[in-house]
């Protein structure tokens, strides 16, 4: 995305000046770096300062908060220090074989690096995307509450990445789990067929927010092995795909008070394209549906 042309106009070469103009163009951006290395306090300052006061931002969960294996060498230094001797040499660890107060320091560095973002109002949420061998058990929304409960105020939106959580078993206990616990949940487009495949199902849960994140369709990379995350993720939507959204997200939005829609097929310029055309598709919906309203005779309106 950085290449000459392919994104950023000619002199946005630093990081600061890419953020400023990213800025200019969409109003929320999907912070994912935060996954593979806990965010620091400093880079939230930088952002707030670079970008206008009504930018949202929301930030994917370290890999160790959803029971996602973290390389040792990308924790901060203090904690790799205090890593028992039995972890300290090995190249990935989970939480489950942290010390609790090492698995607290986890979750504590993480809002403090966002907590700039959050004094500003510019912090949207926090993705909690959950992996394939998550499984719709007790033990599992436990977790979820207990990653709710540890995050406090700042707000939280949940992804599944294992079918079984929508079969025919559990669909309706998924949602309803995620509703009476007011957490919204993250809908998605993505391939399908397989058992980390999850449906396009449309369903606000919180009434506070609604997310939507495309991941593209290639299924031949999907659960592939050994490939890097931009191949995964290598996918540009046709208008056909985006426009079967549109409704979708029409309906999301009336019930939440925002609705954050993201593009996660990561390749060149292949989501800004994306998120630039669903845009487009999304305003002219308003404007079709504005144009019909004022069509409408007097006493609809008022009976309305």
């Amino acid at each position: 995305m950085t290449a000459a042309g392919v994104f950023y106009p000619p002199g946005a070469d630093t990081a600061e000046e890419r953020l400023q103009y990213y800025a200019t163009q969409f109003p929320i951006v999907e912070v994912d770096a935060t996954y593979y290395a806990l965010p620091q306090r400093r880079m939230s300052e930088l952002w707030v300062d670079r970008t206008p006061p009504d930018f949202m931002f929301d930030v994917k969960a370290h890999a160790l908060m959803t029971g996602q294996p973290s390389e040792v060498r990308r924790l901060p230094k203090p904690l790799r220090e205090a890593l028992p001797d039995d972890l300290r040499g090995k190249t990935r660890i989970y939480a489950r074989d942290l010390p609790v107060e090492l698995y607290d320091a986890i979750w504590e560095l993480f809002l403090d690096g966002l907590e700039p973002l959050r004094t500003t109002g510019q912090l949207g949420s926090v993705l909690l995307q959950y992996p394939r061998w998550f499984f719709p058990t007790s033990e599992s929304r436990d977790a979820i509450l207990e990653a709710r409960d540890r995050l406090g105020a700042v707000a939280s939106a949940v992804e599944f990445r294992n079918g079984s959580w929508f079969n025919e078993r559990n669909r309706e206990r998924t949602l309803r789990f995620l509703s009476d616990n007011g957490i919204p949940f993250v809908m998605v487009d993505g391939p399908q067929g397989m058992r980390s495949s999850v449906p396009p199902i449309v369903a606000v849960t919180s009434p506070d927010l609604a997310v939507v994140r495309f991941h593209g369709r290639r299924t031949e990379t999907w659960e592939a092995r050994n490939i890097p995350t931009v191949e995964r993720f290598r996918y540009l939507y046709d208008p056909a795909e985006l426009d079967e959204w549109v409704p979708r997200i029409r309906d999301a939005a009336r019930e939440a008070a925002e609705t954050h829609v993201l593009m996660n097929n990561c390749y060149a310029n292949y989501a800004a394209t994306n998120a630039r055309e669903v845009a487009r598709m999304l305003l002219e919906e308003v404007r079709t549906r504005a144009d019909a309203d004022e069509r409408e005779p007097a006493q609809e309106v008022r009976s309305s």
